[in-house]
């Protein structure tokens, strides 16, 4: 397998949308200093986010109301039209719901470039939704970081698509629902522009941003045929859970990612926590229920998956339920793309970056590969989950710009071995 790395040049742009978010935060002509910014309600406390009314009958993507919206750093507002749509998708199990999506235009006039953006929010609460964080309010690093790749995007022209895909009640990390919420917001998005289906689209994501961004490729010639998808580009996939989880297990920086999971799965598939979880286990859980990845991942350095359950389990993998979730959340297992791939991962240990396993990643690129997707797979060799973030983000633009000039799509598939097993786990019945 050929580990694609960067020369100068390519160096040279790892910060070109950290650049545009330079200007922004310096008071360069992109940006406009803010007086007083008008204070803008969090979603759990804003009506525009609910929907009462029956979906059954709604159409997946169908626009429910609409709104203009600050595009803002916390000390600058900008002159970006910015509207937030919310609209009807789906949920894991198929049922209808409605998410909120924030369609960005850029300030050049051009032809229409969709670019559907998946910021890696992580959240359990909602204060961390994008379409809150855009507005004014984002309050750590991380989305201060991705609103500044955005910015970017729209500065180079994109019309900018960002979901809150996680759905209303912050389903981090589950897959099917995550995809549809991004094919829909594109949807959604296309109605408020009053965009043809024929629109060119891209995506990309990194780290949970890389969950709705592989999902909806899969899902999309199935789900959404209609759209016009162009390429995808993800990065620092979870590809199969059930290695991750041994991998954070103990970590000083990655294990409160664990009761983290566990509380996005209880809500996706209502698992019975009470059944498994130790007392250290339930309190961790009940502690991160409402926090996001900047407040929870190192909130609990060296704790271990086993000291999550209790017995008779030594895992939370030994918990039948449990098991048969992740199982679900597997990627490669709802559908071919039939797109350009690019699927990149950090390496800065044996195993992978510090929390996503680097040769899952290289096994979904093969597995495509031998269904006949165009794969492009990078390997960003010594740096970790965090570091590789820039460099992905250099390539996944480069990769993207040419799928929008329509330039012939490469691919290293020759090159990339076949990684791990990514088979299900053994769900126990007894």
């Amino acid at each position: 397998m050929r580990t694609i790395t960067f020369g100068a040049r390519a160096r040279s742009r790892i910060t070109w949308a950290l650049v545009t978010a330079a200007l922004l935060l310096g008071g360069g002509t992109a940006a406009i200093p803010a007086a007083a910014q008008p204070e803008w309600p969090s979603p759990s406390e804003d009506p525009f986010y609910t929907y009462d009314r029956p979906l059954t009958a709604t159409a997946p993507g169908t626009v429910l109301r609409f709104r203009p919206a600050p595009f803002a750093f916390a000390k600058l507002s900008t002159p970006i039209t910015s509207t937030q749509v919310l609209y009807r998708t789906t949920t894991q199990q198929d049922a209808p719901t409605a998410a909120v999506t924030t369609v960005l235009r850029p300030l050049v006039p051009g032809p229409t470039r969709l670019l559907s953006y998946h910021a890696a929010y992580d959240a359990l609460g909602s204060r961390c939704n994008p379409s809150y964080t855009l507005t004014g309010h984002a309050d750590n690093a991380g989305a201060v970081i991705e609103q500044a790749v955005i910015a970017g995007y729209l500065a180079a022209g994109y019309t900018v698509v960002v979901p809150d895909y996680e759905g209303p009640d912050l389903e981090w990390t589950i897959g099917r629902q995550s995809g549809y919420a991004a094919l829909d917001g594109i949807r959604a998005a296309e109605q408020i522009l009053g965009l043809p289906a024929s629109t060119p689209v891209a995506m990309s994501g990194y780290s949970g941003g890389a969950v709705p961004t592989e999902w909806a490729a899969e899902l999309a010639p199935h789900y959404a045929p209609e759209l016009a998808l162009i390429g995808a580009a993800a990065g620092g996939l979870p590809v199969h859970l059930a290695h991750n989880l041994p991998y954070v297990s103990g970590s000083a920086d990655w294990a409160g990612v664990i009761p983290a999971a566990v509380v996005a799965f209880r809500r996706a598939y209502e698992l019975d926590t009470d059944a498994f979880l130790s007392e250290r286990g339930a309190r961790a859980a009940d502690d991160v229920e409402t926090l996001c990845l900047g407040q929870f991942a190192g909130r609990y350095p060296g704790l271990t998956d086993a000291e999550m359950v209790r017995a008779p389990y030594k895992s939370l993998l030994d918990v039948p339920a449990a098991a048969a979730a992740i199982n679900d959340n597997i990627m490669g297992t709802a559908g071919t793309p039939v797109i350009p791939l690019l699927l990149a991962v950090g390496q800065s240990d044996p195993i992978g970056d510090s929390v996503m396993v680097t040769r899952d990643i290289e096994a979904l690129a093969h597995q495509y590969c031998a269904r006949g997707v165009p794969v492009t797979y990078a390997r960003y060799d010594h740096f970790d989950h965090m570091a590789a973030f820039a460099l992905f983000q250099t390539q996944a633009a480069q990769f993207l710009a040419a799928r929008f000039h329509n330039v012939l799509p490469t691919t290293n598939c020759a090159s990339i071995g076949p990684g791990n097993s990514l088979a299900p786990i053994p769900v126990s019945t007894g």
